[in-house]
């Protein structure tokens, strides 16, 4: 779990934008003309922003706009702004200002930023008001959309997931390891997505030509994929646990067993989908590419490292616990899994199979059951 925790680190740093033609392969026409313009006109020439004024308001249109021009040119990190085009009233003009660097770069999302932030000061000054559109920008503001909402996704999530845990599993340890172990997988995967495609780091080895934002969509994609496939390998080693403790066994005894009935079939799964999502990363483009990596090594980390090492220790070493929750016997006494035998789940308390049941090579026999204890025989779900 450290070791998620350590490469979730770098999503920290997240970025999100739409790459353009500079992420595609240097074999494209695309990628060739956009390395042309950039290197005979400078980085900036592939993504000019449109200025947009509005000088209807101002006693003099013509002198606003002019001023605001004036302002544009005088910004640290535009190097060339072209001359006004006004429509025929005279009163709108459009405005393309070149910035220093490139489309995709910080610099440019901080340097729009700063643009609009002089809007107040500008309109106070001329009467005029002014709006930074075009591709370059609108790029920029899908993506901080897009990270803004990420959050607010994830626990909407998150927490319906754990509502519908703690419903199943009558526990509050159980659905919380899960959203947990699930949020470390998770930043995980979004940190090696942008260690490779953001900063750069091993990106020669995937064959990504050019570093940029991550694909706005992209955690997306990956939050809710990789949560139904979360989800899966921790409701079916978890019940095959919790079948194991039900039908009398230790909670020892019940992780070793369910672990080893289980464990195989998750393995399993999760090389499979991981076999389907790393062939993505044999594609020319970079976004497949991203989406290769993301979702194959957020499977990787979520089944192997979460699910058969963290959910299994943590159910051994709280033993019992996991299994009970307190708010049982009230808000959850309606509510019962089913079963292939008669089961009762008045104040929450299971009562535990009939003599002789057999499931999966568990026997239990009368004189057994009658030796139980009380905490044996009725296994609180």
């Amino acid at each position: 779990m450290i070791g998620l925790g350590a490469l979730a680190v770098p999503s920290l740093d997240l970025r999100m934008g739409m790459p353009g033609d500079e992420a595609k392969s240097t074999s494209t026409t695309e990628r060739r003309a956009y390395d042309d313009l950039a290197q005979g006109f400078g980085p900036s020439f592939n993504g000019p922003l449109t200025v947009v004024v509005d000088a209807r308001h101002a006693d003099d249109p013509k002198a606003a706009v002019s001023a605001v021009s004036a302002k544009l040119a005088a910004t640290k990190g535009v190097v060339s702004v072209s001359p006004a085009r006004f429509n025929e009233a005279k009163d709108t003009a459009v405005i393309s200002a070149v910035p220093s660097t490139a489309p995709t770069s910080r610099q440019t999302q901080d340097l729009v930023h700063t643009i609009r932030s002089e809007r107040g000061a500008v309109e106070s000054a001329t009467g005029a008001d002014f709006k930074v559109t075009g591709t370059t920008a609108l790029n920029i503001d899908v993506g901080q959309k897009m990270q803004d909402a990420l959050i607010p996704y994830l626990a909407v999530v998150v927490g319906l997931a754990f509502v519908l845990l703690m419903l199943v599993f009558r526990s509050i340890v159980v659905p919380l390891k899960a959203a947990l172990g699930f949020l470390l997988s998770v930043g995980a995967a979004l940190g090696a997505i942008v260690t490779v495609f953001q900063q750069g780091h091993g990106a020669g080895f995937f064959g990504v030509d050019e570093t940029g934002p991550i694909m706005s969509t992209m955690p997306f994609f990956l939050v809710g994929i990789v949560f139904g496939l979360a989800m899966d390998y921790q409701v079916f080693l978890v019940s095959r646990i919790r079948e194991a403790h039900i039908h009398v066994q230790r909670p020892g005894q019940a992780v070793v067993n369910g672990f080893r009935h289980s464990a195989l079939v998750v393995a399993a799964a999760a090389l499979i989908m991981m076999a389907v999502f790393g062939g993505f990363m044999t594609g020319g483009e970079s976004m497949v590419k991203m989406v290769g990596l993301g979702l194959a090594s957020a499977v990787f980390f979520d089944a192997f490292a979460v699910r058969m090492a963290f959910v299994p220790a943590v159910l051994a070493l709280l033993g019992k616990r996991p299994l009970t929750l307190g708010l049982g016997r009230s808000l959850f006494a309606h509510v019962c899994l089913t079963h292939r035998h008669r089961c009762s789940c008045r104040a929450g308390v299971f009562e535990g199979p009939p003599p002789g049941y057999v499931s999966r090579g568990v026997r239990l026999a009368s004189g057994d059951r009658e030796d139980l204890s009380r905490d044996e025989a009725g296994v609180r779900v």
